[in-house]
């Protein structure tokens, strides 16, 4: 009787909550967990360090038209997170916080904007619901939107444009909102606005929107929308001229589509894989969501969820060049039909067998984290294991009972499990690949002068060390080390290098981490 009455009372709440009640319920979770410790953790290579480094030159010499990279012009990627953090830095300091600012709030942005999009597709309350939370406890949504990169407030943009899409069926008007959102992608990607852009144009024709394309109101969005887009890129190629385009265009966009660049490559089954790995609990539903989708596929959700999913995971999919955090955007496509699965299920009580094996499964994995983390001595990740143990071992029971009520314990225990990894210092185990980047880059300023340059052993450059030390650091070969130390450079070198230069008359100037600095005695 007493799980009879928190169910009826569950279901009558998502009825009787308005839509701005659960906007603002969804807002404050996603911002808890989103800017949770946010600064607690030191930049990530690569894209961090170079964002956060790019923001400094901005608001240190208020060249926000034509951003450099230590003195060098940035013609990577448009200046839109870099502008944004630049702000920050002026707001509050430069510091960890404040350079992830700008992409944790936008991302967070996306779990209501989701909600809101799904009402409108689904013509439903409780999936959208289901469809925001899952979104909201997908762990590589919540790890890299944290992040000063710019996957997370692209989705959150896109989001945006299906919404005025959906809404402008309603009422005209919103279709202004469609260029702006595009404007927004173009000066935050860039190219990806192509992508983008195909996506809505194919689900406005699934849809039967077509008359969209008429309405004054989308074209007059798209042209002042992308004016600001249109005249940066125009600065640009003014300002360098062919550089520009080449570096920009292809370089950073088309020849990821037909090569390898930096040896960043995969199979075509990558992404999926990518999804196995981090995508349980949800993935359990995401056949059945599919299935359903297939099924709706004449519906509105259900050309969305197809068209998004098959389209840009195809696309990446067949890409040359392969990074783990280009199959972001798929997410919310994926959530979306989870989300239809679990409402189906909490509906019409549809369970599967597996889905208890499943989660025990789960469990089982999470006990063997937890023997982990105690021989670590990690006490947030052992409460974080003893969560994930409980909340799973409890959904897998609820299954076998049939009770749907295991949906609800999925939610809060993922939400819990999240804050607690964000909580401590391993939400960015990348950093672990490499020395920690803090201890050497003290020695660094400690004895060198900001701006200089300084030839390191280490196999690779780090944005993050050239942030933290204010110097450049370039990583180079033996023979290239002797020939940068005899021409009066500081070198940083591990020890094992430093024996094997035999170089003679250099004043050690102190060590960190395994590596020592190191100048010429007549310097």
């Amino acid at each position: 009787m007493y799980r009879t009455n928190i169910v009826n009372l569950f279901t009558k709440r998502t009825i009787i909550f308005t839509e701005k009640q659960w906007l603002f319920s969804l807002l404050v979770i996603s911002l808890v967990l989103w800017l949770i410790f946010l600064g607690n953790s030191p930049l990530r290579d690569w894209d961090e360090g170079t964002y956060a480094l790019v923001a400094r030159e901005i608001y240190r010499t208020g060249n926000w038209l034509y951003p450099t990279l230590q003195g060098e012009p940035f013609l990577l990627k448009p200046p839109l997170m870099q502008w944004l953090i630049a702000w920050c830095y002026q707001l509050g300091g430069v510091q960890e916080f404040t350079i992830r600012l700008p992409g944790a709030v936008l991302t967070a942005l996306g779990v209501p904007l989701l909600y809101l999009v799904g009402r409108l597709a689904f013509k439903q309350n409780l999936p959208a619901l289901f469809a925001a939370l899952v979104y909201l406890t997908m762990l590589p949504v919540v790890r890299h939107g944290r992040l000063a990169m710019l996957d997370g407030m692209t989705i959150s943009f896109f989001l945006l444009l299906l919404f005025c899409l959906l809404k402008a069926r309603q009422n005209r008007k919103y279709a202004l909102g469609v260029g702006f959102c595009l404007g927004l992608i173009i000066l935050t990607k860039g190219m990806i606005v192509l992508l983008f852009g195909a996506i809505a144009c194919l689900f406005l024709l699934a849809d039967r929107q077509l008359y969209l394309l008429k309405s004054p109101y989308l074209w007059v969005g798209i042209l002042l929308g992308n004016t600001p887009a249109i005249a940066w890129y125009i600065a640009q190629w003014q300002h360098y001229g062919n550089t520009f385009l080449e570096v920009h265009f292809q370089a950073q966009a088309f020849d990821r589509l037909t090569q390898t660049v930096e040896g960043n490559n995969g199979p075509v089954w990558y992404y999926l894989l990518e999804l196995v790995k981090y995508g349980f609990p949800w993935l359990l539903f995401l056949p059945g969501g599919l299935y359903l989708a297939w099924k709706k596929r004449y519906e509105t959700w259900g050309s969305l969820v197809l068209l998004g999913t098959i389209i840009y995971l195809g696309t990446i999919s067949f890409m040359r060049t392969k990074l783990p955090w280009y199959v972001m955007p798929v997410y919310p496509f994926l959530a979306l039909a989870i989300g239809a699965n679990l409402s189906e299920v909490w509906q019409n009580r549809h369970f599967r067998v597996r889905w208890t094996i499943f989660l025990a499964i789960i469990s089982i994995a999470g006990l063997g984290g937890c023997v982990y983390f105690f021989i670590k001595k990690q006490l947030i990740l052992i409460v974080m294991s003893i969560v994930l143990v409980t909340s799973m071992g409890i959904a897998a029971w609820l299954v076998k009972q049939r009770d749907r009520n295991f949906i609800l314990v999925l939610f809060t225990g993922m939400y819990l499990v999240l804050t607690l990894l964000v909580s401590s210092q391993s939400w960015i185990w990348e950093l672990k690949e490499a020395f920690p980047v803090k201890p050497v880059a003290a020695l660094i300023r400690q004895h060198v002068l900001p701006g200089t340059t300084i030839y390191s052993s280490f196999a690779y450059n780090r944005p993050s060390l050239d942030f933290y030390s204010d110097c450049k650091v370039i990583s180079a070969s033996v023979a290239a080390l002797k020939e940068h130390f005899y021409n009066k450079s500081y070198l940083l070198l591990d020890n094992t290098t430093l024996q094997q230069t035999n170089l003679s008359e250099y004043l050690v100037l102190g060590t960190a981490d395994n590596f020592t600095l190191i100048s010429p005695s007549i310097k």
